[in-house]
């Protein structure tokens, strides 16, 4: 567990009254990776008709049992391995009873004493320092449908597609001390879901969302009163919420009031969190074992054949990348964020210099797809292509400068790399014969450069740039530096 009493000084907060220290927990709700409901047979599916996803269970009509998805159990045992946390062999799903419109039955199939997998953690980074989050629990629980209230002026409607589909909710402890170290706890954790393939982490579509506790405190006392930010649907907006919400008790602390422990909502429109309701206490929700569904018992076999076959994660591929081609850990975190990236990298770097490869993957392809708002999958340069394209610079068939120009023609005109060097005429020049004749011309064309050049030897670059001119951008660099050098005297 996090020792929670050491703290930051970068992370404290200025008051009127001194520093505040800001107490972060999140509880994030991860939409398991299912075709199929938490307790029935329906869809999924996004996007579809209102009430078209909706089978009798889930519109809890009279008589009607919930059944089991083996699959969502195994998901959240997979997820709960990925988080080197705990698998409870027996755990309970209980009833955990609130009103609301869209909620048919009156209460939520949840887990509270007994949930399907204990204490784990996440280890992030904060401005290249490393940090571990302790992971609290993980339970499942099913989804309510959605209300809405922007299509009649007269009426609310309840959309029940949602309703039944299987959560995740994985709660942290509360060890994040800032919006950064926050922000930064749920890019990893929705890397890691992503990874293992339990959840595809997509925000817009309310597949992860996360519910903020927040408190703050003066350095070294004891955990103030905390508020939680309810549904925040972006990273951005964590960080925002949480910076709103901190100074907001601040400022109530300071001025001598006294913080409720409530749910609030966060508006990123005007900047601020509003009061939605006091924050429930678990006796309010009158938790107990549902009667409809038996404890939930696994066998050990059954978790350790999930753990046998998961597939690598973050922190295993980065130290990976690392050892095996050589990479900083900036470059290996950055090739690792997505695994469909890093998917992408080792194609092209196998067999090659990895530094090399990692250059072009992360500076030249990552920033022109970022330019042109794809990703990884809309790549027009393929990994093949992207290859073939390191070997001409490694073989020393092209420079880095021509290489720009390659890269420009396959990510608009497409082709193999090595053709359209061939085609084109693009190969570099390095017979010394021919570029020295295009130095000598330079040089005698330029007396006054050359003495210039002798006595600021850094002039050598200008001269480096008119020879590259001369030569079509086709000289080999490091020839060229080395007859100057010769020619000049340097």
């Amino acid at each position: 567990m996090q020792d929670t009493s050491k703290h930051k000084a970068s992370n404290l907060i200025a008051g009127a009254t001194g520093d505040w220290e800001v107490v972060i927990g999140m509880e994030v709700h991860a939409q398991v990776a299912s075709a199929s409901k938490l307790f029935s047979g329906s869809s999924t599916a996004f996007g579809a008709e209102p009430n078209s996803h909706v089978s009798l269970v889930d519109a809890a009509m009279p008589g009607m049992l919930p059944v089991i998805n083996a699959e969502c159990i195994a998901q959240a045992i997979r997820t709960g391995l990925g988080l080197k946390a705990e698998i409870n062999l027996n755990s309970v799903f209980d009833r955990k009873n609130y009103f609301y419109p869209d909620l048919p039955q009156g209460y939520q199939i949840s887990q509270y004493k007994q949930p399907i997998v204990g204490e784990g953690e996440i280890e992030i980074d904060v401005d290249g320092e490393a940090k571990r989050v302790g992971i609290e629990r993980l339970h499942l629980e099913q989804d309510a449908g959605k209300s809405i209230h922007d299509q009649s002026p007269d009426y609310s409607f309840v959309d029940l597609n949602r309703s039944g589909v299987a959560l995740m909710e994985i709660v942290s402890r509360p060890d994040l001390r800032s919006s950064k170290e926050a922000q930064a706890y749920v890019t990893k954790l929705r890397t890691i879901l992503r990874y293992l393939g339990t959840c595809d982490g997509d925000m817009e579509k309310g597949n992860l969302r996360a519910d903020v506790n927040v408190s703050v405190r003066k350095p070294g006392d004891k955990l103030g009163t905390r508020c939680e930010i309810k549904n925040v649907n972006s990273i951005r907006f964590i960080g925002q919420a949480i910076e709103v919400e901190a100074r907001r008790q601040i400022d109530i602390i300071e001025d001598g009031g006294k913080i409720d422990q409530e749910t609030r909502l966060f508006d990123p429109a005007k900047g601020e969190t509003r009061s939605m309701r006091s924050k429930e206490e678990a006796h309010d929700y009158r938790y107990f074992p549902d009667p409809d569904l038996l404890p939930l018992e696994l066998e050990q076999g059954f978790v350790d054949d999930l753990a046998q076959h998961l597939p690598e994660l973050p922190d295993e591929k980065r130290a990976r990348f690392v050892k095996d081609y050589g990479l900083s850990a900036y470059d290996a975190t950055v090739l690792v964020a997505e695994r469909d990236n890093a998917d992408y990298f080792e194609s092209v770097a196998k067999g090659r210099d990895g530094k090399l490869a990692a250059n072009w993957v992360i500076n030249e392809l990552f920033g022109r797809l970022n330019k042109e708002g794809k990703n990884i999958e809309h790549s027009p340069v393929s990994a093949k292509q992207l290859g073939g394209l390191v070997d001409l610079i490694a073989n020393g068939t092209i420079s880095g400068k021509i290489a720009k120009d390659l890269f420009e023609i396959l990510w608009t005109e497409g082709g193999d790399p090595a053709e359209i060097v061939e085609a084109r005429g693009m190969k570099q020049v390095t017979d010394t014969g021919a570029i020295e004749k295009a130095v000598d011309e330079i040089i005698a064309a330029n007396p006054d450069k050359v003495e210039q050049a002798k006595a600021k030897p850094s002039m050598i670059g200008w001269f480096v740039g008119q020879v590259m001119k001369a030569t079509g951008g086709k000289a080999n660099p490091a020839a060229v530096n080395d007859i100057l050098k010769a020619k000049l005297g340097l």
